[in-house]
């Protein structure tokens, strides 16, 4: 059978649509329009919990949903910093090479699972877990633009920075089956490894980079999706007659709206989606708790190694972009816990007495464009 016909199958054996009436799925995607507008990222960590939770919506159909009306969504911001050259193109093509086919993969393994009440149970601890990766990543993203600023984007962080071909297509390996599977990590996990990667590129350019890059990912994923036959053409359609105008209300506004107030409104939000996906039981808890410490220990770690001075690494003689990769794109995975634990005793030490050294009087300090 050809891939037309595929795709029409598809199409008669979609689920059949939720019977939440049409506006009031609109009003979410409304809402949830307004928080990407002024936030620049959670929609799809918004909106897929509200379907599963509010509107008992199958978690393949919301996921696949939700990806239709992320990419009626994404080309509008892309297209705004394709105009004013924000964005690196070096960088997306090394993202969409290692996201793309992840994307298609995750979609596909999404399939897999089945329509079972087990089945649907464990999708369910899937995007909690994916929510609480999301509420990490909001915070890390804070934490380190504030660090960031603080130090006023130093001589170092104005220096050239040299790309990092495998540590940036592992980064868009990771968003890409992140978004295949749940939706999410288009918008929020993948900007904080670009940051965490990529510290002196600034912050336009890596918004208008991810943006981008998000387009194809995200085009490939609801692709898939389209080909299993999960997606619910009312809801799709609902959420976007309401998300287009609410992400444009969201961006209007979003300069007169204090980030001390949108990003903890935004992460208590996510906390509380996560929370009731995952806590059906005191295992659940258990395992809520040890996500958060998993991914929270693990960037704190890639976050600190970031702030280090790049003459610092190179006297201790380690590497700064490796320790990085390591521990952000390792977070959600268990990789990054182990990695940070090693960092924080052997390497952060050695790293910090390495920096408070003086160097000589006219001696000349070769350093060399790092993370």
């Amino acid at each position: 059978m050809g891939l037309m016909g595929q795709l029409a199958v598809a199409a008669t054996t979609t689920p059949p649509p939720s019977h939440a009436s049409t506006w009031l799925l609109a009003l979410s995607g409304f809402l949830g329009g307004i928080a990407v507008g002024v936030a620049g990222m959670g929609g799809g960590a918004l909106m897929t919990p509200v379907l599963v939770l509010l509107f008992k919506v199958d978690p393949r159909v919301a996921i696949a949903s939700d990806l239709v009306n992320s990419l009626a969504m994404k080309p509008v911001g892309a297209a705004v910093h394709v105009a004013h050259g924000s964005v690196n193109w070096h960088l997306v093509r090394l993202l969409v090479v290692g996201g793309v086919p992840m994307a298609f993969f995750g979609a596909w393994l999404l399939n897999q699972l089945g329509d079972s009440t087990a089945s649907q149970a464990h999708l369910k601890t899937l995007l909690g877990w994916a929510l609480v990766v999301a509420c990490a990543s909001l915070v890390t993203k804070a934490a380190l633009g504030a660090r960031l600023r603080q130090r006023g984007r130093s001589r170092e962080n104005r220096a050239p920075y040299r790309v990092k071909t495998l540590p940036t297509v592992l980064v868009g390996v990771f968003g890409g089956f992140m978004v295949g599977m749940t939706s999410v990590g288009s918008g929020s996990i993948v900007i904080v490894l670009l940051m965490l990667l990529y510290p002196r590129l600034s912050t336009n350019v890596q918004v208008g980079t991810n943006l981008v890059q998000a387009v194809p990912l995200v085009a490939m994923a609801a692709f898939g999706q389209a080909l299993f036959g999960h997606i619910d053409l009312q809801v799709a359609g609902s959420l976007i007659i309401g998300s287009v105008p609410g992400t444009f209300i969201g961006a209007m506004v979003s300069s007169r709206a204090p980030d001390a107030i949108v990003r903890p409104v935004l992460v208590a939000l996510l906390v509380s989606s996560a929370l009731a996906l995952l806590i059906t039981s005191y295992t659940g808890l258990a395992w809520a708790l040890g996500i958060v410490a998993l991914v929270g220990l693990a960037l704190w770690g890639a976050v600190d190694a970031t702030l280090h001075p790049t003459d610092a690494w190179l006297t201790a003689g380690h590497d700064r972009t490796k320790w990085v990769a390591l521990m952000g794109i390792g977070a959600p995975l268990g990789i990054g816990l182990v990695a940070g634990a090693f960092y924080a005793l052997r390497v952060r030490p050695a790293v910090v007495a390495a920096g408070a050294v003086e160097p000589l009087a006219g001696a000349e300090v070769t350093t060399t464009p790092g993370a």
